[in-house]
């Protein structure tokens, strides 16, 4: 289960992985990074990005397939709080290769939306 949170709004999805997308706001290049809800936390499974430059340098690591350059940081949270302005393109949130606004599932009420895993006992209010 997932949930999310912007001031008042809130939603409870009952999905174990996504992808969360968006435009770097110098760059103009697309980064998406693909999640898993697990034990209670996000784990940062893989992280793309279709260019380089302005603090968005892919690690050596990484490798270019299909436009992208990939990395698996493997990196578990407690949560994402993601910070969404009127100035750039809202996050894209992706379950399955369908990808729709996040203000579509959660809209920009303050200034920061939380995302992270719960239990299928929360409730959206």
């Amino acid at each position: 289960m997932l949930c999310l949170a912007s001031g008042g709004a809130k939603a409870v999805l009952a999905i174990a992985g996504f992808t969360l997308a968006w435009q770097h706001s110098v760059e103009k290049i697309r980064w998406e990074e693909s999640y898993r809800a697990e034990a209670g936390a996000l784990v940062l499974e893989e992280a793309r990005v279709q260019g380089s430059g302005a603090g968005m340098e892919p690690p050596l690591a990484s490798i270019l397939k299909d436009g992208f350059w990939r990395w698996q940081p493997r990196q578990a949270m407690p949560e994402l709080l993601l910070t969404r302005s009127e100035f750039t393109p809202d996050y894209q949130f992706c379950i399955q290769n369908r990808c729709q606004s996040l203000a579509e599932i959660v809209p920009p009420k303050a200034a920061a939306t939380r995302i992270w895993a719960c239990d299928k006992n929360t409730q959206a209010d």
